[in-house]
């Protein structure tokens, strides 16, 4: 399964470029849909978990590594995908969520996260220690980043040679967007400039070199960079080949590698293939997975008001807005303005600041009340299509609300299963 990955640059060279989605969302619908699709396409699935959402210490879903491979494992026995369809990947490994402390512990913390992943079963492994700690500039410089990440590379040999398992694949890089999308309106985004690309591949094989890390650099297998694509809370960057063509370029002179494109959610179907081709066939999507989620929930909740005596107007929404007006640390610095556009950012940004709630007691009871409502009815056509009218009707009629929200996620991710076959990639 990991020589899938491994492929990726060569079949690029050789003028048959192919992709892979990169599902970044620990929700369980949305990992429900994307090993839905796969096994219904007979194609693998690579998942990720994020540092802050999974770490040795929890993170945000209250998940381990380890409970996080047998949470997926789980969903997939039931949906009868097998395990070896199965692509883990670690995502922003690094210090980021203990970044408020001195460098020293926060990388400590980081390399026992790493650790974990590995030992957990990720194969796929991206370094990140491109943010500064406590008393370091924000953005720290190329050498230190890779000498941080060398070290952390060194755990993920050491880890995987003890636990029997296969050598990691890494992703490396220093030009890192912010990972869930900018916190801000973005006109354009510039993409990486192609020697700071080159210099950042130098520096990284020198230090991982002097380390005595060689093999672990022969399979880095892709760097991050910015292609000129990431989304705000209102708007989305769309990608321009044009202006990446330079940066693309890179890869002919480094045809060992592939680049990884984070932040490609809401991107259209043309602009996914045209990433693919053009270089950056592993596609980062997370925050676009549940805003579709989120987008059938909202529509899910207007329908059994119309359609259930006493399910009230919109209480889903109503106990979201509660939740999030009481517990605002996962939205607050990222939305802007007056009191009326934070409530509609906190609802309906792209940025989807309202998927850390989904998990909390309150979100789940009031989900679990609006499904409850809608079990054993029969949804009208003409209301499908009046809330539900970006799903195909074909799809979702007759089907219960469960259903209909996989199906909801599971448009998002048939865009990029169109985008990533290598078939639908013309040069």
């Amino acid at each position: 399964m990991s020589s899938l990955l491994s492929d990726l640059a060569s079949a690029r060279s050789a003028g048959m470029p192919f992709g892979i989605t990169s599902v970044c969302s620990a929700h369980p619908v949305v990992l429900r849909a994307a090993i839905r699709r796969a096994r219904l396409d007979g194609q693998p699935v690579l998942i990720e978990a994020t540092c802050n959402q999974v770490n040795h210490l929890g993170g945000y879903t209250g998940m381990t590594p380890a409970d996080f491979v047998r949470f997926v494992e789980t969903i997939a026995e039931e949906e009868g995908l097998g395990r070896d369809r199965i692509l883990f990947g670690g995502d922003h490994l690094g210090p980021n969520p203990w970044r408020k402390e001195p460098a020293d512990s926060a990388l400590q913390k980081a390399a026992a996260m790493v650790e974990a992943y590995v030992k957990a079963g990720f194969s796929k492994i991206h370094l990140d220690a491109s943010m500064g700690c406590a008393g370091e500039p924000a953005a720290l410089d190329d050498d230190t980043i890779a000498r941080r990440a060398a070290a952390l590379a060194a755990i993920a040999e050491k880890a995987a040679r003890e636990a029997g398992l296969p050598m990691p694949l890494y992703i490396l890089g220093t030009e890192v967007p912010v990972p869930g999308g900018a916190d801000h309106v973005l006109d354009v985004v510039e993409p990486t400039a192609p020697e700071a690309a080159e210099a950042t591949i130098a520096i990284h094989k020198t230090i991982f070199e002097e380390a005595g890390l060689a093999e672990a650099f022969a399979r880095v297998i892709a760097f991050v960079v910015q292609p000129g694509v990431e989304f705000g809370s209102d708007n989305v960057v769309a990608y321009q080949p044009d202006k990446a063509a330079a940066l693309s370029a890179v890869l002919t002179r480094q045809p060992q590698l592939v680049f990884e494109a984070h932040s490609t959610d809401y991107q259209t179907d043309a602009a996914l293939a045209a990433l693919v081709r053009d270089g950056y066939p592993i596609l980062k999507v997370g925050p676009g997975l549940t805003f579709a989620y989120r987008e059938a929930l909202y529509a899910l909740d207007m329908i059994a008001g119309e359609l259930v005596r006493d399910y009230g107007d919109r209480p889903l929404a109503s106990a979201m807005e509660a939740l999030m007006c009481a517990e605002p640390a996962d939205w607050q610095a990222h939305y802007h303005g007056t009191d009326a556009q934070l409530r509609l950012q906190r609802h309906y940004s792209y940025s989807d600041r309202i998927r850390y709630y989904w998990n909390r007691p309150d979100a789940e009871s009031a989900v679990a009340r609006l499904i409850g409502a809608l079990n054993g009815v029969v949804i009208p056509e003409p209301l499908l299509r009046q809330y539900l009218g970006g799903l195909p009707l074909a799809a979702i009629a007759g089907q219960p609300a469960k259903e209909i929200l996989i199906t909801a996620v599971d448009q998002v991710l048939a865009s990029y299963a169109r985008a990533t076959a290598a078939h639908s990639i013309s040069r």
